[in-house]
C-alpha cells in the first residue's frame, strides 16, 4: 500500500530589520510600541531567520545635538535594547555608524531618487515643526530645512536595503519611507539588471502596538520631546516618580470609569496603559473599574507600571555600568554587520561598473 507522503509547505526565511534613535531613555509609550515587539519578533522567529535591530546615530545627526549628550545617548540605548530582553547572541544588535556601507548605499541610492519623489515625504516636515516647537506644519518654513532632514528616508532605505531585509517592522509614520524603499529597491533592479533582482521589496510590517498618550496632553503620543517631563514615564523612573506622573495625569470630571479615547482620551488612557502593562483586554478592564473613580484607577495604574518596569529598569541600571561588555556587544555586532551588508556592496558596485566581481559567502 502506497503511503502518501505528507508534503510540509516551510515559509522562506526572512531578513528582519528596524531601528531606533538614540534621543535619550525610551518612555512607556516606546516600550510598549516597539521595543516590547522586537523582543516578540526574536521569540517568534524562526531559526533560519535573520534579525538585526540597530541604533541609527547618523539618522539623530538630522537634528542638532551635544556630541557628549550624544554618546551618552547611544550607549544608553544600546544598554536599554539588552535589558529588555533583546539578544545579542540571536539578534544582531549594532551601532548603524559602526558600518560604513550604510552610509555609502545611501550615495549611491541618492543618485537614483527622483526628486519628485523626496519631495511628498511628510516625516521631514513633522520632525522640523516638532524641533522648533511649532503648532502646525504648515508653519514650518521650509528654508530651515538642511540636507540630511530632506535625505533622511533615502538613508533609511540604505539600512533596509544593504542587508537585504525582508519584512522591516516600524510605526505607521514611516510606512511612506517603506513605500519610497520598494520604489529605489524597484528602481536600482530595473536599471541595473543581472541575472535576477539584486533588492527583495520589503514589506511595511505593521506589528500590534498600544497607542500610548501624553499623561498631561491625552490628544497627543507621549513624546520624549515634550517640554513638560510630567507627561511621560520613562524607563528609568522611581517608583515615586511614576505614582506622582499617574496622580498628575489629566482625567475629567465624569463620575465611574468608561473606556471612550474620543470623548475621554485622559481616562482611556490610563486604561489602556493599565491593560498593556498587564497584558489585559482594555475593554475588560475599563468594566472591572465601571463603578470606580480615577483616584482608585490611578492608583492601580501606578502599581501596574511600577511591576512592569521594575525588572528591565534593574537590569539597565546594572547594564550600563558594564562599558567593556556594552563595547564587546556593539563590537561582535558591527562585525557581523559589516560581514552581512559587504556581500550585498560588493554586488551593488559590479552592477555599477564600480567592481570586476562578486565575492560570495
Amino acid at each position: 500500500m502506497n503511503i502518501p507522503r505528507r508534503v510540509c509547505q516551510l515559509r522562506p526565511s526572512r531578513v528582519i530589520l528596524s531601528g531606533i534613535q538614540p534621543t535619550g531613555i525610551p518612555h512607556l509609550g516606546n516600550y510598549l510600541g516597539a521595543l516590547s515587539n522586537w523582543v516578540k519578533l526574536q521569540k517568534s522567529a524562526q531559526p533560519e531567520d535573520k534579525l538585526l535591530f540597530s541604533i541609527v546615530g547618523w539618522h539623530a545627526l538630522t537634528l542638532p545635538q551635544d556630541p557628549a549628550a550624544l554618546l551618552a545617548a547611544r550607549n544608553d540605548m544600546l544598554a536599554v535594547l539588552l535589558a529588555i530582553g533583546i539578544d545579542p547572541n540571536r539578534s544582531i544588535l549594532f551601532h548603524q555608524d559602526h558600518n560604513p556601507h550604510h552610509t555609502e548605499l545611501s550615495w549611491i541610492l541618492s543618485c537614483i531618487a527622483p526628486m519628485g519623489k523626496l519631495r511628498r515625504m511628510t516625516t521631514w516636515k513633522s520632525r522640523l515643526a516638532a524641533a522648533r516647537n511649532s503648532g502646525s506644519e504648515d508653519e514650518v518654513d521650509e528654508s530651515m530645512l538642511n540636507a540630511g532632514l530632506f535625505m533622511y528616508p533615502v538613508l533609511q532605505a540604505a539600512d533596509v536595503l544593504v542587508y537585504k531585509a525582508t519584512h522591516v517592522p516600524v510605526g505607521d509614520d514611516q510606512q511612506q519611507h517603506i513605500e519610497l524603499t520598494r520604489d529605489l529597491a524597484d528602481i536600482f533592479n530595473r536599471t541595473y539588471k543581472g541575472t535576477s533582482p539584486l533588492f527583495p521589496l520589503p514589506t511595511y510590517v505593521n506589528t500590534p502596538s498600544k497607542r500610548i498618550l501624553s499623561l498631561k496632553d491625552p490628544t497627543s503620543k507621549m513624546s520624549k520631546s515634550s517640554p513638560d517631563v510630567q507627561s511621560r514615564i520613562l524607563l528609568t523612573d522611581t517608583a515615586s516618580q511614576i505614582q506622582s506622573k499617574i496622580r498628575a495625569a489629566v482625567t475629567d470630571s465624569i463620575q465611574g470609569i468608561t473606556y471612550d479615547p474620543e470623548g475621554r482620551p485622559g481616562t482611556s488612557n490610563l486604561l489602556t496603559i493599565l491593560a498593556a502593562c498587564t497584558d489585559s483586554d482594555v475593554i475588560q478592564v475599563a468594566k472591572a473599574y465601571e463603578s470606580q473613580g480615577h483616584g482608585t484607577l490611578k492608583r492601580d495604574v501606578a502599581e501596574a507600571v511600577e511591576e512592569f518596569l521594575k525588572k528591565p529598569r534593574a537590569q539597565f541600571d546594572r547594564i550600563r555600568l558594564e562599558t567593556t561588555y556594552l563595547d564587546e556587544v556593539a563590537r561582535r555586532g558591527a562585525t557581523r554587520a559589516i560581514e552581512h551588508s559587504k556581500v550585498t556592496m560588493m554586488e551593488v558596485k559590479t552592477r555599477l561598473g564600480l567592481a570586476s566581481r562578486v565575492v560570495h559567502r
